[in-house]
């Protein structure tokens, strides 16, 4: 699974208008689900994340993790993490799960948050989103387990 991970202020994510998801202070997970992966994949990837120090310590050192600040994750599925762009001008999705698997593990994966006692909000998989958010730092990492 691949993750692009943005600490944030806030984030929210809407669909037609409306708003399906948001935030405060925490994380703005954007994942996907690629070819080969399970549910052991979606489980490490969170099971990283949770652990990963990306928040500051009260010395401003980035020493905390999510669970340490008691911050809240905004998961936002995204299949497009999954472009190969080594040839040609136009991306390609092949390496990406199909869209069934990809389905399960985004779920998997958010449900591994919320079993931790994070407040976890998520997007509409499949859906045109648009995502509105306050990046924090800014600090931004990519994952992939």
């Amino acid at each position: 699974m691949r993750a692009l991970l943005q600490r944030v202020t806030e984030a929210s994510v809407s669909v037609d208008g409306a708003v399906v998801g948001a935030t405060g202070p925490g994380l703005l997970i954007f994942v996907c689900a690629m070819q080969g992966d399970d549910t052991k994949s979606a489980q490490d990837l969170a099971a990283k994340i949770l652990k990963l120090r990306m928040f500051r310590d009260d010395a401003g050192k980035t020493n905390r993790s999510l669970v340490d600040v008691g911050g809240g994750v905004l998961v936002v599925s995204q299949f497009t993490l999954a472009a190969d762009t080594s040839r040609g001008n136009r991306p390609g999705f092949s390496t990406a799960a199909p869209p069934d698997l990809g389905r399960a593990l985004y779920e998997q994966f958010a449900d591994v948050f919320a079993a931790h006692g994070i407040a976890t909000a998520r997007g509409v998989f499949g859906a045109e989103m648009q995502v509105a958010l306050v990046n924090d730092g800014p600090m931004t990492l990519w994952l992939d387990v």
